[in-house]
């Protein structure tokens, strides 16, 4: 999580700036470690290709996986957001509706 603009030049912090260095804290987290931008592209893809539902649950899943070692953040976000971006058409070939 950083407080600057792409040239280092400081910004001022939004209310989810300040949410996610609380919480982050609240819970033990280094604030440093957050990808606000990567998380949140992550969530997006949930919701717009699995359903809105899914956004919540896959942060939760993707953040366990990476706590229990099992795979890296970049690497857990990558995999999540590929398996979202098919996942209309995965599931319409499994019979599925995909919500």
């Amino acid at each position: 999580m950083t407080a600057s603009d792409d040239t280092g030049v400081p910004v001022p912090e939004t209310p989810l700036d300040t949410w996610v260095r609380a919480l982050a804290t609240e819970l033990g987290v280094d604030p440093a470690v957050v990808d606000v931008a990567g998380l949140l592209d992550v969530a997006r893809d949930a919701a717009h290709g699995v359903a809105r539902p899914a956004t919540p649950l896959t942060t939760f899943l993707l953040g366990y996986a990476v706590a229990t070692g099992t795979v890296g953040l970049d690497e857990a976000m990558r995999r999540t957001s590929a398996l979202a971006a098919g996942w209309q058409e995965r599931s319409g070939a499994l019979g599925g509706t995909g919500a």
